[in-house]
């Protein structure tokens, strides 16, 4: 998923470079759900591992 959000992220500043303004801020937009998406799925999983953790302990 962190993979998606960079591909969207150079293609927004590809686009803002070459003066996309509205493809710009779409795929700005994308990008930062994205990543958005993919730190709740991390922190979901962090916490279920220190959960596990202590478990064991």
């Amino acid at each position: 998923m962190l993979k998606w959000a960079l591909i969207f992220f150079v293609i927004s500043l590809i686009t803002g470079f070459l003066g996309f303004s509205g493809v710009s801020a779409a795929t700005a937009t994308i990008a930062r759900v994205l990543f958005g998406i993919a730190l709740i799925i991390f922190l979901i999983f962090l916490v279920l591992a220190l959960m596990a953790g202590q478990a064991i302990l």
